[in-house]
């Protein structure tokens, strides 16, 4: 028994490592392939930079770049804290009135299968460019949210709930010691879906806004950086959006696995 409880511990532990690493020399891998075709084929930097030029362009431009990713970052948060709030909330209205449910749940469904790309031009004409932004982050996560978090709330156990009925709890004491923890797990799967999605929302509006000669996101460098065939700033700004959105997955998964460790079948299978 104890002679083979090593090998029970070591699988997980080459399994971590395996998934640590194997995205790591990929990356590198596509990097270093990056690098040679570059330089093999003497593309010129407005066309392909090379990975080094882009590195040295960061450092270059970090000052504005920087400041435009900040300005990039406080929009997607916002707008990913209003889509918490926002879908969350209307959920558990949607689990205590049928009604309203019936009522509003299509025209929520009309809001995420138009097109931001359509919608933003638009919202830059009627709202404050900020404001603008800012309602298409929100547009853009709202919905993942608001699906997951009603789904969740409605996949509680009947036995449970009648077990709940039956020693006379109110629909408070249900919504809260039942429906919400039964929930969770789908309102921390939403979040993680609205996160990148939101900060997309962002960026396509910042984009829309730097096509119309306004904006100083992150997106409306890449803009710029096309205008003027800056094409090593473009790519130095798109590296940071691509971070930006990985550090924001992995934060919010983090998040989701403290919740959810010590007691969900998805985070300790993951342990298991």
């Amino acid at each position: 028994m104890n002679a083979a409880r090593p090998k029970e511990d070591a699988r997980p532990l080459g399994d971590r490592m395996l998934r640590t690493l194997l995205p790591i020399l990929v990356l590198a891998a596509s990097v270093a392939l990056w690098h040679f075709v570059v330089r093999f084929y003497e593309i010129p930097p407005y066309v392909l930079p090379g990975p080094l030029l882009v590195f040295s362009t960061l450092v270059s431009d970090w000052t504005v770049l920087s400041a435009s990713l900040l300005i990039t970052l406080a929009t997607t948060l916002e707008g990913f804290l209003l889509a918490a709030v926002g879908g969350v909330g209307l959920a558990i209205i949607f689990s205590q009135s049928r009604l309203i449910e019936y009522s509003l749940y299509p025209y929520a469904v009309i809001l995420q299968v138009t097109p931001i790309v359509a919608i933003a031009p638009l919202l830059l004409i009627y709202l404050p460019q900020q404001a603008a932004v800012l309602a298409c982050a929100w547009i853009v996560a709202f919905f993942p949210v608001l699906a997951n978090t009603t789904l969740g709330l409605n996949s509680v156990d009947r036995n449970l709930a009648d077990l709940f009925r039956l020693y006379g709890a109110s629909r408070r004491q249900v919504l809260w010691e039942l429906k919400l923890p039964t929930a969770l797990p789908y309102i921390l799967a939403g979040l993680k879906i609205a996160g990148g999605l939101s900060l997309i929302g962002a960026v396509v509006a910042e984009i829309a806004a730097g096509s119309a000669g306004a904006g100083s996101g992150l997106a409306y460098r890449i803009v710029e950086s096309g205008y003027r065939l800056n094409i090593p700033r473009m790519f130095a700004a798109l590296l940071l959006l691509s971070v930006s959105g990985i550090a924001i997955f992995f934060a919010l998964s983090f998040i989701s696995h403290l919740l959810l460790r010590r007691w969900h079948e998805s985070a300790l299978a993951g342990e298991a």
